[in-house]
Protein backbone atom coordinates (compact mmCIF):
# COMPACT_ATOMS: atom_id res chain seq x y z
CA UNK A 1 0.00 0.00 0.00
CA UNK A 2 1.59 3.38 -0.93
CA UNK A 3 3.82 2.29 -2.82
CA UNK A 4 4.44 2.25 -6.59
CA UNK A 5 3.51 -1.02 -8.68
CA UNK A 6 3.66 -2.56 -12.20
CA UNK A 7 0.67 -5.28 -12.07
CA UNK A 8 -0.41 -7.80 -15.00
CA UNK A 9 -3.86 -8.69 -15.33
CA UNK A 10 -6.04 -10.64 -17.41
CA UNK A 11 -8.35 -9.08 -20.00
CA UNK A 12 -11.25 -10.98 -20.38
CA UNK A 13 -13.00 -11.60 -23.85
CA UNK A 14 -9.39 -10.05 -25.49
CA UNK A 15 -8.04 -11.88 -28.49
CA UNK A 16 -5.23 -14.95 -28.66
CA UNK A 17 -2.06 -12.28 -28.28
CA UNK A 18 -3.65 -9.32 -25.96
CA UNK A 19 -4.59 -11.03 -23.08
CA UNK A 20 -2.64 -9.27 -20.91
CA UNK A 21 -2.54 -5.62 -19.75
CA UNK A 22 -0.14 -4.12 -17.66
CA UNK A 23 -1.04 -0.90 -14.91
CA UNK A 24 1.48 1.06 -13.27
CA UNK A 25 0.72 3.75 -10.52
CA UNK A 26 0.59 3.87 -6.71
CA UNK A 27 -2.09 1.38 -4.86
CA UNK A 28 -4.17 3.50 -2.83
CA UNK A 29 -6.60 0.61 -1.76
CA UNK A 30 -7.70 -3.30 -1.51
CA UNK A 31 -10.81 -2.99 -0.34
CA UNK A 32 -13.32 -6.24 -1.07
CA UNK A 33 -11.64 -8.05 -4.03
CA UNK A 34 -10.29 -4.40 -6.00
CA UNK A 35 -7.09 -2.96 -5.93
CA UNK A 36 -6.93 0.85 -6.42
CA UNK A 37 -4.42 1.99 -8.73
CA UNK A 38 -3.69 6.14 -8.97
CA UNK A 39 -1.75 6.48 -12.42
CA UNK A 40 0.90 9.42 -12.77
CA UNK A 41 -1.98 11.18 -14.09
CA UNK A 42 -4.16 10.91 -11.47
CA UNK A 43 -6.37 8.15 -13.24
CA UNK A 44 -7.59 5.93 -11.15
CA UNK A 45 -7.75 2.31 -12.10
CA UNK A 46 -10.01 -0.41 -10.43
CA UNK A 47 -8.55 -3.98 -10.97
CA UNK A 48 -10.98 -6.98 -9.63
CA UNK A 49 -7.99 -8.92 -7.82
CA UNK A 50 -9.66 -12.01 -9.68
CA UNK A 51 -8.01 -10.60 -12.63
CA UNK A 52 -4.41 -10.57 -11.19
CA UNK A 53 -1.41 -12.15 -13.26
CA UNK A 54 1.91 -10.65 -11.03
CA UNK A 55 2.55 -7.84 -9.90
CA UNK A 56 5.58 -5.45 -8.11
CA UNK A 57 6.95 -2.83 -6.55
CA UNK A 58 8.70 -0.32 -8.96
CA UNK A 59 11.06 2.58 -8.27
CA UNK A 60 9.06 5.19 -7.00
CA UNK A 61 9.56 7.52 -10.00
CA UNK A 62 11.68 7.08 -13.26
CA UNK A 63 15.18 8.69 -13.55
CA UNK A 64 15.39 12.08 -14.87
CA UNK A 65 17.37 12.12 -18.11
CA UNK A 66 17.71 15.73 -18.48
CA UNK A 67 16.19 19.21 -16.89
CA UNK A 68 17.12 20.22 -13.05
CA UNK A 69 16.65 18.01 -10.26
CA UNK A 70 13.54 18.84 -7.85
CA UNK A 71 11.22 17.15 -5.57
CA UNK A 72 7.99 17.76 -5.46
CA UNK A 73 7.50 19.71 -2.29
CA UNK A 74 10.46 22.31 -3.68
CA UNK A 75 8.44 22.76 -6.94
CA UNK A 76 4.94 23.29 -5.71
CA UNK A 77 6.36 26.34 -2.86
CA UNK A 78 8.19 27.56 -5.52
CA UNK A 79 4.68 27.44 -8.21
CA UNK A 80 2.71 28.56 -5.20
CA UNK A 81 4.65 31.45 -3.96
CA UNK A 82 4.66 32.70 -7.58
CA UNK A 83 0.82 32.90 -7.07
CA UNK A 84 -0.38 34.19 -4.05
CA UNK A 85 -3.50 34.38 -2.73
CA UNK A 86 -5.12 37.93 -0.95
CA UNK A 87 -5.52 35.17 2.45
CA UNK A 88 -4.46 32.26 4.05
CA UNK A 89 -4.77 30.20 6.92
CA UNK A 90 -2.60 27.36 8.47
CA UNK A 91 -4.72 24.06 9.26
CA UNK A 92 -1.71 22.15 10.35
CA UNK A 93 1.00 21.75 7.60
CA UNK A 94 -2.32 22.56 4.81
CA UNK A 95 -2.12 26.35 3.54
CA UNK A 96 -5.59 27.22 2.91
CA UNK A 97 -5.61 30.04 0.33
CA UNK A 98 -8.67 32.47 -1.25
CA UNK A 99 -8.64 35.40 -3.15
CA UNK A 100 -12.25 36.06 -4.23
CA UNK A 101 -12.56 33.16 -6.62
CA UNK A 102 -9.25 34.56 -9.08
CA UNK A 103 -8.16 31.07 -10.40
CA UNK A 104 -8.18 27.91 -8.31
CA UNK A 105 -4.72 27.49 -7.60
CA UNK A 106 -5.27 31.35 -5.51
CA UNK A 107 -8.22 29.30 -3.93
CA UNK A 108 -7.45 26.05 -3.08
CA UNK A 109 -5.76 23.95 0.15
CA UNK A 110 -2.15 22.98 -0.70
CA UNK A 111 -1.86 19.74 1.45
CA UNK A 112 1.72 19.86 1.85
CA UNK A 113 1.96 17.59 5.02
CA UNK A 114 -0.11 16.74 8.11
CA UNK A 115 -3.28 19.00 8.71
CA UNK A 116 -2.44 18.44 12.38
CA UNK A 117 -6.39 16.89 12.58
CA UNK A 118 -7.98 13.50 11.27
CA UNK A 119 -9.12 13.88 7.80
CA UNK A 120 -12.32 13.63 7.63
CA UNK A 121 -12.41 16.42 10.39
CA UNK A 122 -9.96 18.46 8.10
CA UNK A 123 -12.20 18.53 5.39
CA UNK A 124 -14.95 19.21 7.01
CA UNK A 125 -12.94 22.48 8.70
CA UNK A 126 -12.06 22.92 5.03
CA UNK A 127 -15.60 23.22 3.98
CA UNK A 128 -16.52 26.04 6.27
CA UNK A 129 -13.47 27.64 5.99
CA UNK A 130 -14.38 28.67 2.51
CA UNK A 131 -18.07 28.57 2.67
CA UNK A 132 -17.55 31.46 4.96
CA UNK A 133 -15.90 33.27 1.90
CA UNK A 134 -18.48 32.73 -0.42
CA UNK A 135 -16.51 30.64 -2.22
CA UNK A 136 -16.57 26.42 -3.62
CA UNK A 137 -13.74 24.16 -1.22
CA UNK A 138 -11.10 23.05 -3.52
CA UNK A 139 -7.87 21.06 -2.67
CA UNK A 140 -4.90 21.20 -5.28
CA UNK A 141 -3.09 17.92 -4.98
CA UNK A 142 -0.49 16.14 -7.04
CA UNK A 143 0.52 13.05 -8.86
CA UNK A 144 3.56 10.99 -10.57
CA UNK A 145 6.40 11.57 -8.93
CA UNK A 146 7.70 11.21 -5.14
CA UNK A 147 6.53 12.38 -2.91
CA UNK A 148 3.61 13.13 -4.20
CA UNK A 149 -0.62 12.99 -3.26
CA UNK A 150 -2.14 9.93 -4.86
CA UNK A 151 -3.23 8.27 -1.45
CA UNK A 152 -4.73 11.80 -0.86
CA UNK A 153 -6.99 12.30 -3.82
CA UNK A 154 -8.08 8.44 -3.66
CA UNK A 155 -9.17 9.14 -0.56
CA UNK A 156 -10.39 12.52 -1.87
CA UNK A 157 -12.26 10.63 -4.45
CA UNK A 158 -13.83 8.07 -1.73
CA UNK A 159 -15.08 10.85 -0.04
CA UNK A 160 -17.18 12.12 -3.30
CA UNK A 161 -14.52 14.99 -3.98
CA UNK A 162 -14.73 15.41 -7.53
CA UNK A 163 -11.41 15.95 -10.17
CA UNK A 164 -12.27 19.24 -12.06
CA UNK A 165 -9.17 20.21 -13.57
CA UNK A 166 -5.53 18.43 -14.03
CA UNK A 167 -2.23 20.05 -15.82
CA UNK A 168 0.87 19.23 -15.67
CA UNK A 169 4.41 20.79 -13.91
CA UNK A 170 7.05 20.93 -16.52
CA UNK A 171 10.85 21.98 -16.12
CA UNK A 172 13.76 22.61 -17.94
CA UNK A 173 17.09 24.35 -17.78
CA UNK A 174 17.16 28.55 -18.15
CA UNK A 175 19.78 28.84 -19.85
CA UNK A 176 19.13 27.00 -23.21
CA UNK A 177 15.76 29.00 -23.50
CA UNK A 178 18.24 32.58 -23.19
CA UNK A 179 20.72 31.91 -25.49
CA UNK A 180 18.05 31.33 -28.40
CA UNK A 181 18.97 33.70 -30.84
CA UNK A 182 17.69 37.35 -31.12
CA UNK A 183 14.39 37.85 -33.27
CA UNK A 184 15.60 41.21 -34.67
CA UNK A 185 14.82 44.84 -33.87
CA UNK A 186 11.00 44.73 -34.94
CA UNK A 187 10.41 42.27 -32.04
CA UNK A 188 11.59 44.65 -28.94
CA UNK A 189 10.09 43.24 -25.65
CA UNK A 190 9.79 45.92 -23.05
CA UNK A 191 10.34 44.40 -19.31
CA UNK A 192 8.07 46.08 -16.16
CA UNK A 193 7.69 45.56 -12.66
CA UNK A 194 4.04 46.01 -13.57
CA UNK A 195 1.18 44.81 -15.41
CA UNK A 196 0.17 48.24 -17.39
CA UNK A 197 -3.47 48.69 -19.22
CA UNK A 198 -1.70 47.10 -22.77
CA UNK A 199 -0.07 44.12 -21.19
CA UNK A 200 -3.93 43.50 -19.49
CA UNK A 201 -5.42 44.14 -22.70
CA UNK A 202 -4.13 41.23 -24.52
CA UNK A 203 -4.15 39.17 -21.04
CA UNK A 204 -6.94 36.71 -21.49
CA UNK A 205 -8.71 37.15 -18.34
CA UNK A 206 -10.74 40.82 -18.98
CA UNK A 207 -11.93 43.05 -16.37
CA UNK A 208 -9.25 41.79 -14.31
CA UNK A 209 -10.22 42.96 -10.75
CA UNK A 210 -7.67 44.78 -8.03
CA UNK A 211 -7.68 41.36 -6.36
CA UNK A 212 -6.28 39.73 -9.38
CA UNK A 213 -4.08 42.41 -10.03
CA UNK A 214 -2.39 41.62 -6.36
CA UNK A 215 -2.40 37.61 -7.48
CA UNK A 216 -0.36 38.94 -10.68
CA UNK A 217 1.97 40.86 -9.29
CA UNK A 218 2.81 38.77 -6.64
CA UNK A 219 6.48 36.74 -5.88
CA UNK A 220 9.63 37.20 -5.17
CA UNK A 221 10.88 38.78 -7.88
CA UNK A 222 7.82 39.41 -11.00
CA UNK A 223 8.60 40.63 -14.46
CA UNK A 224 6.18 41.13 -17.02
CA UNK A 225 6.92 41.07 -20.58
CA UNK A 226 5.45 42.96 -23.66
CA UNK A 227 6.13 42.95 -27.56
CA UNK A 228 4.31 45.35 -29.34
CA UNK A 229 1.70 45.20 -31.38
CA UNK A 230 2.04 47.06 -34.83
CA UNK A 231 -0.36 49.94 -33.99
CA UNK A 232 -1.13 51.43 -30.09
CA UNK A 233 -3.02 48.99 -28.28
CA UNK A 234 -3.25 46.16 -27.29
CA UNK A 235 0.41 44.05 -27.85
CA UNK A 236 1.27 41.50 -29.90
CA UNK A 237 2.77 38.93 -27.23
CA UNK A 238 2.97 39.17 -23.71
CA UNK A 239 4.20 37.02 -20.88
CA UNK A 240 4.92 36.94 -17.16
CA UNK A 241 7.72 35.54 -14.75
CA UNK A 242 8.72 34.81 -11.15
CA UNK A 243 12.51 35.02 -10.19
CA UNK A 244 12.69 32.71 -6.74
CA UNK A 245 16.02 31.54 -6.26
CA UNK A 246 17.35 29.02 -8.77
CA UNK A 247 14.21 29.06 -10.51
CA UNK A 248 12.10 31.19 -12.74
CA UNK A 249 8.34 30.22 -13.41
CA UNK A 250 6.82 31.14 -16.73
CA UNK A 251 3.25 32.22 -16.88
CA UNK A 252 0.49 33.93 -18.96
CA UNK A 253 2.47 34.03 -22.01
CA UNK A 254 0.09 35.00 -25.05
CA UNK A 255 -0.16 35.60 -28.43
CA UNK A 256 -2.52 37.54 -30.60
CA UNK A 257 -4.10 35.23 -32.59
CA UNK A 258 -3.14 36.79 -35.85
CA UNK A 259 0.10 36.66 -35.31
CA UNK A 260 1.00 32.74 -34.32
CA UNK A 261 3.15 30.69 -35.33
CA UNK A 262 5.92 33.68 -36.19
CA UNK A 263 8.05 32.72 -32.82
CA UNK A 264 6.59 35.33 -30.40
CA UNK A 265 5.76 33.04 -27.39
CA UNK A 266 9.45 32.23 -27.97
CA UNK A 267 10.80 35.83 -28.45
CA UNK A 268 8.58 36.94 -24.88
CA UNK A 269 10.13 33.55 -22.71
CA UNK A 270 13.57 34.07 -24.14
CA UNK A 271 14.16 38.10 -22.79
CA UNK A 272 12.30 37.00 -18.98
CA UNK A 273 14.77 33.75 -19.13
CA UNK A 274 17.79 36.19 -19.89
CA UNK A 275 16.47 38.79 -16.99
CA UNK A 276 16.09 36.11 -15.03
CA UNK A 277 19.53 35.00 -15.66
CA UNK A 278 20.64 38.04 -14.64
CA UNK A 279 18.96 37.77 -11.15
CA UNK A 280 20.85 34.00 -10.43
CA UNK A 281 18.31 31.52 -12.21
CA UNK A 282 19.59 28.54 -13.70
CA UNK A 283 16.12 26.29 -13.69
CA UNK A 284 12.44 27.23 -15.21
CA UNK A 285 9.34 25.42 -14.62
CA UNK A 286 5.81 25.93 -16.04
CA UNK A 287 2.69 24.50 -16.34
CA UNK A 288 0.54 23.45 -18.94
CA UNK A 289 -2.37 21.47 -19.85
CA UNK A 290 -2.48 17.37 -21.01
CA UNK A 291 -4.70 18.68 -24.17
CA UNK A 292 -2.63 21.78 -25.02
CA UNK A 293 -0.77 20.58 -27.82
CA UNK A 294 0.59 23.26 -29.46
CA UNK A 295 2.25 24.23 -26.42
CA UNK A 296 3.32 20.83 -25.00
CA UNK A 297 5.09 21.10 -28.76
CA UNK A 298 6.60 24.47 -28.10
CA UNK A 299 7.73 23.27 -24.15
CA UNK A 300 9.54 20.24 -25.60
CA UNK A 301 11.48 22.02 -28.47
CA UNK A 302 13.04 24.34 -25.72
CA UNK A 303 13.97 21.06 -23.89
CA UNK A 304 11.04 20.95 -21.09
CA UNK A 305 9.89 17.38 -19.45
CA UNK A 306 7.17 16.67 -16.97
CA UNK A 307 7.93 16.46 -13.29
CA UNK A 308 4.60 15.58 -12.47
CA UNK A 309 0.69 16.27 -13.28
CA UNK A 310 -1.89 18.39 -10.48
CA UNK A 311 -5.71 18.26 -10.05
CA UNK A 312 -8.25 20.67 -8.38
CA UNK A 313 -10.66 18.40 -6.50
CA UNK A 314 -13.52 20.00 -5.57
CA UNK A 315 -15.80 19.35 -2.68
CA UNK A 316 -18.95 17.37 -3.20
CA UNK A 317 -22.38 19.43 -3.20
CA UNK A 318 -23.91 18.99 0.73
CA UNK A 319 -27.26 18.10 0.67
CA UNK A 320 -29.91 21.06 1.93
CA UNK A 321 -30.43 21.59 5.40
CA UNK A 322 -27.67 19.21 6.43
CA UNK A 323 -26.30 21.70 8.18
CA UNK A 324 -22.51 20.93 7.79
CA UNK A 325 -21.65 23.60 7.31
CA UNK A 326 -20.73 24.18 3.68
CA UNK A 327 -21.91 26.46 1.05
CA UNK A 328 -20.87 25.11 -1.90
CA UNK A 329 -24.32 23.89 -3.79
CA UNK A 330 -25.13 28.02 -4.12
CA UNK A 331 -21.56 28.65 -6.05
CA UNK A 332 -21.53 27.91 -9.28
CA UNK A 333 -19.59 25.81 -10.91
CA UNK A 334 -16.07 27.82 -12.20
CA UNK A 335 -15.55 27.48 -16.04
CA UNK A 336 -12.71 24.35 -17.25
CA UNK A 337 -9.55 24.58 -16.59
CA UNK A 338 -8.10 27.00 -14.36
CA UNK A 339 -10.10 29.97 -15.36
CA UNK A 340 -11.79 32.00 -12.80
CA UNK A 341 -14.62 30.88 -9.79
CA UNK A 342 -17.04 33.57 -10.09
CA UNK A 343 -18.69 34.60 -6.70
CA UNK A 344 -21.39 33.08 -5.56
CA UNK A 345 -24.03 35.66 -6.74
CA UNK A 346 -22.78 35.87 -10.10
CA UNK A 347 -23.04 34.02 -13.46
CA UNK A 348 -19.82 31.94 -14.89
CA UNK A 349 -16.81 32.80 -15.90
CA UNK A 350 -15.11 34.25 -18.91
CA UNK A 351 -14.82 30.88 -20.48
CA UNK A 352 -10.87 31.27 -21.22
CA UNK A 353 -9.31 28.18 -21.31
CA UNK A 354 -5.83 28.29 -19.09
CA UNK A 355 -4.63 32.01 -17.80
CA UNK A 356 -0.89 29.72 -17.27
CA UNK A 357 -1.12 28.09 -20.75
CA UNK A 358 1.06 30.12 -23.44
CA UNK A 359 -0.89 30.59 -26.74
CA UNK A 360 1.87 28.63 -28.65
CA UNK A 361 3.58 30.42 -31.89
CA UNK A 362 4.30 27.04 -33.53
CA UNK A 363 0.70 24.51 -32.65
CA UNK A 364 0.93 21.41 -34.30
Amino acid sequence: MGKRVSVRRLREGAPEGEKFTDTVGVLTSWDDGVLLITRRSGESVRIPEATLVAGKVVPAAPARRRGPAASYEELARVAARAWQPVEHERLGEWELRAASGFTRRANSVLPLGDPGVPLDEALSLVREWYAARGLPAYTQTATGAEGTQEALCAELEARGWAREVSAELWTGALAPVADLPDPGPERTVTLSREADEGWLGRYQRKGVSEVALKVLGSGPSVWFATVPGSGPGVPAAIGRCVVDGRWAGFAAVEVDPALRRQGLATTVMTALARRALTEGASAAWLQVESDNTGARTLYTRLNFTPHHAYHHYRAPTPVRGTGNGAAGHHAPAPAPDDTPIPPPTRGAGNGARNHDAPAPDNPT
